[in-house]
């Protein structure tokens, strides 16, 4: 899993360097388009939430919400 402190998101460039983003958080970001941190940036969660159930066809499991806001 990611680090647990807030990084720079400036100098941030690989998605698992975010808080509570790991290897299949960062897959799923990346399959709705969000492959850097950059591109979270002013990203509302329940809208990549629903991008995300319609990607992959079904309901995702909602705490996954949860993680897109903390690293949002």
């Amino acid at each position: 899993m990611g680090s647990t402190s807030s990084p720079d998101r400036k100098s941030v460039s690989r998605l698992e360097d975010l808080p509570n983003i790991g290897k299949s958080i960062a897959a799923d970001l990346k399959l709705i388009g969000v492959d850097h941190p950059g591109k979270l940036a002013g990203k509302n969660p329940f809208e990549l939430y629903e991008a995300l159930c319609v990607r992959v066809g079904n309901r995702v499991d909602p705490c996954v919400i949860d993680v897109f806001m903390a690293a949002i």
